[in-house]
């Protein structure tokens, strides 16, 4: 088994941390890279459920990191510091792979999973010009590629001719455009009603998919990309949080 040094140098080959954004927080997000470790557990995040399940001295890798921001206290009450508490009490280490990843890996496999290739990089997405095609044809192709039961919307323009795609919550894009292409549909989740609002002021319509949906490809994708080195990692689905009543 290789050394969690070892573990982070091959992650940092495949996808170089230098890449992840400034708000961001990849890497080491729990541990020592000197550390020994016994078992891989590759999950979309950390969740209080995964953390209790986890055998002692597991390296935990995950997309989301635990920690976003500095703290000055560490109380085990509160969320992540509840989840955080158990991994130290049982030796784990725990890594995160999250915007470098979407980069270079993930935004690329969730764009094909919709239908759409040959897109490029721009920052945070990727864009790329399509015939002119009704929002309303895109958004029921997106809904029915990822099974869901409905997708929310916003209409800027009735027909789009560019696309940009971000997997995760990806309305911070909008703030980095340096001109604003026309008929752009970015496709995303976590849109809150105030980028909806942004967004249709600029001319850009927008189609919202599930966090977790548009991410939890990770772990499999993950586990591929390290079966050389690593091929009895154990995958978690931490599975989406939310409920859905139905009338």
């Amino acid at each position: 088994m290789p050394s969690l040094k070892d573990l982070h140098a091959f992650l940092e080959a495949l996808s170089p941390l230098s890449l992840q954004e400034s708000w961001d927080h990849c890497g080491l997000n729990l541990g020592s890279l000197d550390r020994e470790y016994q078992h891989l557990i590759i999950s979309l995040e950390a969740t209080m459920q995964l953390a209790k399940q986890a055998p002692n001295h597991s390296v935990i890798l995950t997309h989301h990191p635990l920690f976003f921001k500095s703290f000055k206290t560490f109380n085990p009450d509160f969320y992540p510091y509840n989840i955080a508490q158990i991994l130290i009490e049982k030796s784990c280490s725990l890594l995160a792979w999250h915007t470098n990843f979407d980069k270079t890996h993930l935004n690329a496999h969730f764009a094909k999973l919709l239908g759409f290739e040959h897109l490029h990089a721009d920052g945070m997405a990727l864009v790329g010009a399509i015939p002119p095609t009704p929002l309303a044809k895109l958004a029921k192709g997106v809904q029915d590629k990822l099974n869901l039961p409905y997708v929310r919307y916003v209409c800027a323009s009735p027909s789009i001719s560019a696309l940009a795609i971000v997997c995760g919550a990806g309305c911070g894009y909008l703030q980095e455009l340096k001109s604003v292409p026309k008929n752009l549909c970015l496709i995303t989740g976590d849109i809150k009603h105030h980028d909806g609002m942004a967004a249709k002021s600029m001319g850009i319509s927008l189609i919202e998919v599930p966090h977790y949906e548009s991410e939890k490809h990770f772990v499999p994708l993950m586990a591929d990309l390290l079966a050389p080195i690593m091929p009895s990692a154990q995958l978690f689905d931490c599975q989406g949080v939310f409920g859905m009543l139905t009338q």
